[in-house]
């Protein structure tokens, strides 16, 4: 066993291949900081190679480590000491990169691509697997809180709109309109139909059947067959679940941002998901889905499918792509397409009907005149297709 000499003072080591900490006596000499431990083995940290460990619970004393090798480090307690190893260890605060940045890159390259796998791959599988199981009670359930939600939402960022019209005549005439198409022999649950009393040339479909309609698209619409032909593609999206198969897709991709940059609940989410409900920009595949559905509905109903294409083409050249029901239903398909193939499903050598009379169709447009808009869906006489 060696002779040791007096150390300077006594600290522990922790020595990163067993939990106890290893009481030892301290010396600080030129080569650097000697360590004599119990059996009389000697370890030795050369001045150059001392680091100072940052953010300790336990401000009073000092904790160092040997370069490159951080799970060995030494406590220190004793304030002269500690003095004297600053003053000695000119290298203390240096701070090692153990990894190589370029591995640390290919890491951080690699999370990205797995977060964006997750939101764009894993999420909208299992966001169609769940609609396709979630039980029409829950789908509803999930549609009627979205729609007070929405409303509260766009309410509370002053969008003037969220009364629901409901002119007797004007519900009289909807609710024609959506008996001569008649898709009930295709649909899951019922559906409702909510008028809101808004200038905004829009239309969507919510989880569970509720589809609403704002003020501003029936005051578009030429005629009543340009609304007929909006609704049957909203019918469509209820038909294939797209709602709620749009509405568990954001709500997982939320749920993954929110685990990896904090939780954002609240007001934000609620926005968000107003926006992208009323936006309802759902996949090329489920848009041109909806849109083929409109047309054999409507073929079905005796009512042209052109409507669908002149409303979009009209749309179009005045408000151009990215405004109102453009952006809405113009999300995916090219809006050509979506034209020509509206135009592709008519039949020339069939006379079509009108979905309403002159009468009707005024009183459909009139919906939203003044004192007929409420706030609230209590105490409704009970209607066929209306909350």
């Amino acid at each position: 066993m060696t002779t040791l000499d007096s150390p300077n003072c006594f600290a522990d080591l922790a020595q990163g291949d067993r939990a106890h900490l290893t009481r030892v006596g301290v010396s600080l000499g030129a080569e650097g900081l000697a360590m004599d431990l119990p059996d009389g083995d000697r370890i030795v940290w050369a001045w150059e190679q001392l680091r100072a460990l940052r953010d300790q619970a336990d401000r009073d004393g000092l904790v160092v480590a040997v370069a490159k090798d951080p799970l060995r480090r030494l406590y220190l307690k004793d304030d002269r000491v500690i003095a004297d190893l600053k003053a000695r260890a000119l290298h203390l605060s240096r701070r090692d990169r153990l990894i190589p940045l370029r591995k640390i890159a290919a890491w951080a390259a690699g999370a990205v691509a797995s977060v964006a796998a997750i939101i764009f791959f894993l999420v909208p599988i299992m966001a169609a697997q769940l609609a396709a199981l979630l039980p029409p009670e829950g789908e509803k359930a999930l549609g009627d809180a979205t729609f007070e939600q929405i409303r509260t939402a766009l309410s509370e960022t002053g969008f003037d709109g969220t009364r629901i019209c409901d002119a007797p005549d004007g519900v009289a005439a909807m609710q024609a309109m959506y008996d001569r198409l008649d898709p009930s022999d295709d649909l899951p649950y019922e559906v409702k139909i909510h008028i809101l009393d808004h200038d905004m040339v829009n239309a969507f479909a919510l989880p569970g059947g509720r589809l609403v309609f704002f003020r501003g698209l029936l005051e578009e619409a030429e005629n009543a067959e340009e609304v007929a032909a909006v609704l049957a593609h909203e019918i469509g999206h209820v038909v294939n679940r797209d709602p709620t198969r749009d509405a568990l897709r954001s709500a997982g991709s939320l749920g993954v941002l929110g685990l990896l940059f904090g939780d954002f609940a609240g007001g934000t989410i609620a926005l968000f998901l107003a926006n992208q409900l009323i936006n309802a920009s759902y996949s090329q595949a489920a848009e041109a889905a909806a849109d083929d559905y409109a047309h054999e509905l409507l073929e079905k109903s005796n009512l042209s499918p052109h409507a669908l294409g002149s409303f979009f083409d009209r749309l179009k050249a005045e408000h151009g792509d990215a405004e109102g029901i453009i952006a809405h239903f113009a999300s995916h398909p090219q809006m050509a397409d979506r034209i020509a193939a509206a135009q592709a499903a008519v039949d020339p050598d069939r006379a079509y009907g009108k979905v309403l009379d002159q009468t009707q169709w005024h009183a459909l447009k009139a919906v939203c005149a003044s004192g007929s808009a409420r706030q609230s869906d209590e105490a409704i006489p009970e209607k066929k297709n209306w909350p």
